[in-house]
């Protein structure tokens, strides 16, 4: 049992007295013991056993344990939320004085965590404006701690070599952290190609229906070992319902990714050849910049679009006020498709400069290509355009 697929779906808790075929939820607190010896060999972890949900929970523990499978990591720990991931990443492996790189095409919020709270507790950091490795050595100091990518990146699709920044990183004593989010450990491993903590955004393609939040963290039992005590202290526990409702979804996440990449390359190519578009990016089109990187890397090109129509940002607001299928909204990876425009949204608490300088124009449309009929898809968006 060593392929994803079958590792998605049979990989689960042990069956309870009652042989259920689903694993059910266990929505519970806290957890009972027969004796007072036994809470105490719980407490003092001389025995593995649940005590409060906080702390630990068989619905949580499955998804965790997937996820591990599947991202080929050792161990995982999920969130309440993709940004409570980042966050404890940051805040488990980061102390007073030291120094991160991030690039500068990662989501608005990470760069917000930065400038609103890790700056004014001393940790310094520098946003890198390339996918080429080469331009970030002259940025590491004495103190850079961590490097932190996302590949593809949210918009604007950019894609990063992980086995050369993984080596870079680790040659300034640096970890690597790679939010994964967009490609999803399906089409994409970056623990393989060297990196050292994996993130995801659970509740984007991982849930694909948008009904939950979640996030989780894979890695080493080293690396997930140094978390356990800030989530148990701080708390930004994933619930068993989103757990249980996560793990379910892993279930089917291959079939849908499937389904996802071969709608968005069709709509890609669509695009690409509408003269009312300025461009498109999407990492398998031979058009991309970050293509063959991309083809080395990832099993497909993912669910996500990313265009310019002529006429900048007045051209972008009449076509997305013109969809009619479409949903308007800031999320991505569900089974519907989303219209986003990312400057007046999901990027808006960044300054103008900051998303010029990651290819955030004003006029940029995100898609987030769902499972609808392809044909449908594109006709709502054919009739949008006008």
């Amino acid at each position: 049992m060593n392929r994803f697929e079958t590792i998605a779906i049979r990989m689960q808790l042990e069956r309870t007295a009652e042989k259920e075929h689903a694993v059910p939820i266990f929505p519970t607190s806290s957890f009972i013991f027969s004796d007072a010896d036994e809470m105490r060999m719980a407490f003092t972890e001389e025995i593995e056993a649940n005590i409060y949900s906080r702390y630990s929970n068989p619905s949580v523990r499955e998804f965790e344990n997937k996820i591990a499978a599947l991202e080929k990591a050792e161990a995982a720990i999920a969130t309440a939320s993709g940004m409570s991931a980042v966050f404890a990443s940051f805040a488990c492996f980061l102390s007073q004085g030291d120094h991160v790189l991030l690039s500068q095409a990662v989501f608005g919020s990470t760069i917000k965590l930065f400038e609103n709270f890790f700056a004014k507790w001393g940790i310094s950091y520098d946003l890198i404006n390339s996918t080429n490795p080469v331009n970030w050595q002259s940025a590491f100091k004495s103190n850079t701690r961590l490097v932190y990518l996302e590949t593809p990146s949210n918009p604007a699709l950019d894609i990063y070599d992980l086995k050369a920044f993984a080596d870079l990183s680790h040659e300034h004593n640096a970890l690597l952290i790679v939010d994964n989010c967009f490609a999803t450990p399906y089409l994409q491993n970056p623990i393989s190609l060297g990196a050292d903590l994996v993130i995801h955004s659970a509740t984007k393609f991982i849930d694909g229906q948008g009904r939950v939040l979640g996030g989780v963290i894979a890695g080493s039992k080293e690396h997930i070992s140094q978390i356990i005590p800030f989530m148990r202290n701080a708390g930004p526990t994933l619930s068993p319902f989103n757990a249980w409702i996560l793990s379910k979804s892993l279930e089917t996440l291959a079939v849908r990714m499937d389904r996802h990449c071969e709608n968005a390359l069709k709509l890609a190519t669509f695009l690409e050849q509408r003269e009312e578009v300025l461009y498109v990016r999407y990492p398998f089109l031979n058009s991309h910049p970050g293509c063959e990187v991309a083809r080395s890397q990832m099993k497909a090109g993912g669910g996500i679009v990313a265009f310019e129509l002529k006429g900048g940002i007045e051209a972008g607001k009449k076509m997305i006020n013109g969809v009619m299928m479409l949903s308007i909204s800031p999320n991505l990876g569900d089974t519907r498709s989303i219209i986003t425009h990312p400057a007046s949204s999901t990027h808006s608490k960044l300054s103008r400069q900051q998303r010029e300088d990651v290819g955030i124009t004003d006029g940029l449309i995100r898609i987030s290509v769902g499972l609808e009929h392809i044909d449908d898809i594109i006709s709502d968006i054919r009739q949008a355009i006008g």
